[in-house]
């Protein structure tokens, strides 16, 4: 039913239940069932345009106020109670109230209380509506608040992914550049190790997170092509708890740390290094360390972008939660990720 329905629906239960109430006092006689009647359709005539008014004043924007309402009810109880001692005197041709000011007053009385309640009932259900459609619009506020926000966050994770990809990409074919005047053969294997990477590169770009276990095949052909490049020198060693290969991960965020331990780790030293990569879960808690030999103190001459962004894009991905540290400790640099498994 629409509103209108439920309006004339209570309006002709609650004047029905006048005019029985007024049958009622008068005994269920007969000779008063037209003035029961009466009271009920003159009820329901004068309470109409009242609302109609009450409408056409909130769709200018000036809201029913309990003086207006109670001068309403005086004035419709004061014709209500005019009316039917006329229409009583019609039906029964009694004129008591003629000469009884008191029961004229009494019965005033009552119809401007049945008024004013007409009029409670009336406000209450315009500001039980109001409420309604408030709150209806705080949620549909809320929801766009939160699209946005999912649309702001999905922009800003989209825009540090492309800070790494080209980075990464520039990087590697440095590499292959400077094999290509060395070993033909190696070069070759090192581009098609490249075109991997580039391969999970694109693929990863259109999601949030990954699984560990893409990301670290990822990992394993980017180390395979610093392996040509450097040799003896570049060592590492991988370590994988059991089931940590199904935990997701951001794209490239990983391949970062890595990148980051051959760059600061390996390039950085004549005798070169060992990287040092392993994920394990503590208490709900992923952890992944990528390790490498040197110290923090090497690497002030870095702008910290690497690091920085994959800290904002863990978090991004992951919740307020997450965390990426980089500490030193007994000749070792370690970046740490860690971020809570869901359940």
């Amino acid at each position: 039913m629409k509103r209108e329905h439920y309006y004339w629906l209570l309006q002709g239960l609650g004047w029905s239940g006048v005019a029985l109430f007024v049958a009622v006092v008068n005994k269920l006689h007969v000779t008063y069932f037209p003035l029961a009647a009466w009271c009920g359709l003159s009820g329901l005539a004068l309470t109409a345009p009242w609302r109609r008014l009450c409408k056409f004043r909130l769709k200018r924007g000036k809201r029913l106020s309990w003086q207006a309402a109670a001068l309403s009810a005086a004035v419709m109880g004061l014709v209500q109670t005019v009316s039917n001692t006329a229409v009583d005197y019609y039906v029964s041709g009694a004129n008591w109230y003629v000469g009884s000011p008191v029961w004229f007053m009494m019965l005033q009385s009552f119809w401007i209380g049945v008024m004013l309640a007409w009029n409670v009932c009336y406000m209450a259900a315009l500001s039980l509506r109001r409420n309604q459609r408030l709150e209806a619009e705080a949620l549909l506020l809320e929801a766009e608040t939160l699209r946005l926000e999912v649309l702001a966050k999905d922009a800003e994770l989209r825009a540090l992914q492309a800070q790494v990809n080209p980075h990464f990409f520039f990087n590697s074919l440095n590499s292959v550049r400077a094999l290509l005047y060395q070993d033909t053969d190696s070069a070759a294997h090192m581009i098609d190790q490249l075109a991997t990477l580039m391969r999970y590169t694109l693929v990863s770009s259109y999601n949030d997170c990954v699984p560990l276990e893409e990301e670290l095949d990822a990992v394993r052909a980017y180390l395979a092509i610093e392996k040509i490049r450097f040799e003896e020198r570049l060592q590492f060693a991988i370590d994988i708890a059991q089931d940590m290969e199904l935990i997701t991960v951001p794209p490239m965020a990983l391949q970062t740390l890595v990148e980051n331990a051959v760059k600061y780790g390996v390039e950085q030293s004549s005798a070169g290094s060992e990287i040092s990569i392993r994920a394990q879960c503590a208490d709900g808690t992923a952890i992944i360390e990528v390790a490498n030999l040197g110290n923090i103190q090497a690497g002030r001459t870095s702008t910290g972008v690497g690091v920085s962004n994959a800290r904002k894009r863990l978090a991004l991905s992951k919740g307020e939660h997450a965390t990426l540290d980089l500490a030193e400790n007994d000749g070792w640099v370690c970046a740490t990720m860690r971020f809570p498994i869901p359940a």
